[in-house]
């Protein structure tokens, strides 16, 4: 059965544009977020028209947020890894000021981005889900328009990738505030595996 679409742009972009927003800047950063939920809602625009009601329009809507979000990440990830080598040294972060401390931690997360860039779609829209945008499994499923096992099934999967990928290529240790640090291993050691 094929349900009309009721609401006109104005409204979805009222109701949903607040709740994109927030997610892509879990996602992506607040810097970038704002030029992708543009991106995201062109998009909406121009498919609005064409959309049958298959999945719930909130569902629809988060796909296309997660696909933009995750070919921004991609693209972010691949330019990064062309620019940072992985065996480069960092300071350790014991003791450091207030500013270059941030610097650290956003090193690190940018680090961790560049592996869950590496995860396969399939898990990594769902991981993003969960750990960026803080949705539930039955919320991730109505969003990706899957199961709620294979959500289970997928974010397992994933944190386990994530998992087996950081122990090989990073060393962790906890600073002196019991912070978690990661520094990436030389090549030599993470190419053991």
């Amino acid at each position: 059965m094929l349900l009309l679409v009721t609401m006109t742009f104005q409204d979805v972009y009222e109701e949903f544009q607040p709740k994109v927003h927030r997610y892509l800047c879990r996602l992506v950063g607040p810097d970038e977020a704002e030029d992708l939920v543009q991106d995201v809602f062109v998009k909406v625009s121009q498919a609005l028209p064409e959309f049958r009601g298959d999945s719930t329009m909130s569902s629809w809507i988060y796909r296309i947020a997660t696909n933009s979000a995750v070919d921004r990440l991609r693209s972010r990830s691949a330019r990064r890894l062309a620019e940072v080598p992985l065996d480069r040294e960092y300071p350790a972060s014991d003791g450091l000021p207030g500013a270059e401390q941030d610097v650290f931690r956003k090193e690190m997360r940018d680090c961790l981005a560049q592996y869950i860039a590496k995860l396969p779609e399939r898990y990594r829209s769902v991981f993003m889900l969960s750990e960026g945008e803080g949705l539930t499994n039955p919320e991730i499923a109505e969003a990706l328009g899957i199961s709620l096992p294979a959500v289970k099934i997928r974010l397992h999967r994933a944190r386990r990738r994530l998992q087996l990928e950081l122990r090989q290529r990073c060393s962790f240790s906890r600073d002196a505030r019991n912070e978690l640090v990661c520094v990436p291993k030389s090549p030599s050691v993470s190419s053991r595996h």
